[in-house]
């Protein structure tokens, strides 16, 4: 039995579209720009992020992709990988994002663009587009989880998106879980592994190369078959995010959490995060959902968030 589902809070939803909205999402392989109205994706355009990575080719390789999308846009929407804090961001993978340390991003792509400019973490901006748009409509805390090279997350709490002022909002995958597949850090309790190196695809694919199978993809395909080798290593995964879930849900009442990312969105990797969260006494356990908007929940979550941020700051409100 999971938990009902909360009201929303007057505040839970986006202020109504008046105009498109250009979303802007930088990957570590590339970067997308979108025209985005009402939560759905009118028109995209792609490109190679730049390598290196650094923040002046980052910033210039955006302009030029963006531009030609921005004349039909009241605001502009970035999510990006990193701690972003106020508009800044700071890279956490550094060998991705070279110099990356405290960069006015949403300051000099508002400049460039000749528009508003609002800029999230990339989980967290597909936190908001799927609470707002997606699979957490309907809830006043959720939580969005995504499963693949990573392990990332976005929490919206009594319907608001929580924003630490440090940037690190709700880095799931940085949090602490038995040691099994990584080396860890020693502790009286025993040795830790943040849960990014014990449940991510990139974790999977290390199990899959030590068992004999080409990757990730076919470690979770060999599981899903009834390979009883492969399946451990399967639910080794699911069992550490369903713990970490399970706490979440004690901290902070979260009601529901969608699931996304190349893992979370397998139907066989959800349902062994179901049967690994009957562990738990009922009251932790959540409503787990696949998240509903794809590849477009970070573009929709940023569209979205720089859309309410203008409004509100048109009207003297604080965002």
């Amino acid at each position: 039995m999971t938990a009902a589902p909360s009201s929303p809070s007057p505040d839970a939803s986006p202020l109504p579209a008046l105009a498109p909205v250009l979303a802007l999402d930088i990957g570590g392989t590339s970067m997308r720009a979108a025209l985005v109205q009402g939560g759905q994706v009118l028109e995209r355009v792609e490109a190679r992020t730049p390598r290196p990575a650094t923040p002046d080719a980052v910033i210039a390789a955006a302009l030029e992709l963006a531009r030609p999308l921005a004349a039909r846009a009241e605001a502009v929407g970035v999510a990006c990988a990193g701690a972003v804090a106020r508009g800044h961001v700071t890279a956490t993978a550094t060998h991705t994002f070279p110099g990356w340390v405290d960069i006015p991003l949403a300051e000099r792509l508002g400049a460039g663009l000749g528009r508003p400019c609002a800029a999230l973490n990339d989980a967290r901006a597909a936190a908001w587009g799927e609470f707002a748009a997606g699979a957490g409509v309907g809830t006043t805390e959720f939580m969005f989880v995504t499963v693949s090279t990573g392990v990332g997350a976005g929490l919206v709490l009594g319907g608001q998106l929580h924003l630490a002022g440090n940037g690190l909002d709700a880095e799931l995958g940085f949090v602490n879980v038995p040691a099994r597949w990584h080396p860890g850090t020693q502790t009286p309790a025993g040795p830790l592994s943040p849960l990014e190196f014990e449940s991510s695809g990139t974790a999977l694919n290390a199990r899959a190369a030590a068992l004999g199978f080409a990757d990730a993809r076919a470690l979770c395909d060999a599981a899903e078959a009834g390979d009883t080798g492969a399946d451990a290593e399967y639910r080794h995964s699911a069992a550490g995010l369903a713990w970490k879930i399970a706490d979440i849900a004690a901290l902070l009442g979260v009601t529901r959490v969608a699931l996304g990312g190349s893992v979370g969105l397998r139907p066989g990797y959800r349902s062994r995060v179901q049967e690994a969260l009957a562990a738990f006494p009922e009251r932790y356990r959540p409503e787990v959902v696949h998240a509903a908007l794809g590849a477009d929940a970070g573009l929709i979550g940023a569209a979205l968030w720089a859309q309410r941020s203008a409004q509100r700051a048109a009207a003297g409100m604080v965002s």
